[in-house]
């Protein structure tokens, strides 16, 4: 075994296991929902589809929160008033901003460059951070600056094309996704472990199904099957899962290691997009995807402990 197997062997052998399948669950299934939601957008509209989604997913996860609650303590598992709060801030910004901005950009733009433009949250994150004091390594911040290179390098193939609008809604997007990152972990925080969680989707999810009804959105009756198993598919892996992950790795990971998801989610979406849309990947885009993984590799390697 040569010495650069051996540091990356090491590296992962420090790592948590749930650490490990967090990163998992960002990587490989944020990586297709990005598709998800474009399939789930022929009968559902953008903040329709986003807000019963995060209602669904909150509730069923604060259900199993106070359901596993020792008997006598069910008040204990609930969160705070405080703590209710601060959801509704960092809510408001992740999954009424983020994820909502997310859908209506997804409208007109391609599955492919919606999660190239989100692998900018990383270094959104760390300029947000800066203000709290946390910076990060010089590892992390050159596996960051490469994985930059490659997101650029990928918004230069033939399959990327999209409208000042809805380029202009994704960046909000992703100022508004890294921001909340940021204060769920600073200045508000929530409160631990599912109803955490939960209690972000459940506040998100309204503020979504707000915007829903005061933009007169009208789902499309009776869906289509397609758009029904890819909400489900949302609420189940992406939110349940997924977005729970992240939320786990915010507090037990560094932020560039956390947010690394964004280098590796517009790859799966290329490798979906070509597999199941037939989209069609140039060399220069394949290399691009490359440098992207790189990028990953050296920021896991460079990792800090907490």
């Amino acid at each position: 075994m040569n010495s650069s197997t051996a540091t990356t062997a090491s590296a992962a052998k420090r790592l948590p296991t749930l650490v490990i399948l967090a990163l998992l669950a960002c990587y490989f299934i944020w990586g297709s929902t990005y598709l998800a939601i474009q399939v789930a957008l022929n009968s559902f509209p953008p903040f329709f589809q986003m807000g019963g989604r995060f209602l669904v997913a909150g509730s069923l996860l604060m259900a199993w929160a106070v359901w596993r609650a020792p008997r006598g303590r069910m008040k204990t598992a609930l969160p705070t008033k405080r703590q209710w709060i601060n959801a509704w801030v960092v809510g408001a910004l992740m999954l009424g901003g983020g994820m909502g901005l997310t859908a209506t950009a997804s409208v007109h733009i391609g599955s492919g460059l919606i999660a190239a433009c989100v692998a900018v949250v990383p270094m959104m994150i760390a300029a947000w951070g800066l203000m709290w004091g946390r910076r990060p390594t010089t590892g992390e911040g050159a596996g960051m600056a490469l994985g930059a290179i490659g997101v650029l390098m990928l918004m230069q193939g033939s399959s990327f094309s999209a409208s000042p609008a809805s380029m202009a809604c994704i960046l909000a997007a992703t100022m508004a996704w890294s921001l909340g990152s940021v204060l769920s972990t600073t200045r508000l925080p929530l409160a631990d472990g599912a109803s955490g969680f939960a209690s972000e989707m459940l506040c998100g999810g309204a503020v979504l199904m707000a915007v829903s009804l005061a933009l007169g959105e009208q789902p499309v009756w009776p869906p289509q099957p397609s758009a029904v198993a890819a909400w489900l598919y949302l609420v189940s892996l992406g939110s349940l899962i997924g977005f729970s992950a992240y939320m786990y790795l915010l507090r037990h990971a560094t932020p560039a290691l956390a947010s690394s998801y964004a280098f590796v989610n517009p790859l799966i979406a290329l490798l979906l997009g070509s597999a199941l849309a037939g989209e069609h990947l140039t060399a220069g885009e394949w290399s691009a995807c490359a440098v992207i993984l790189t990028a990953v590799l050296v920021i896991f390697l460079s990792r800090r402990t907490r």
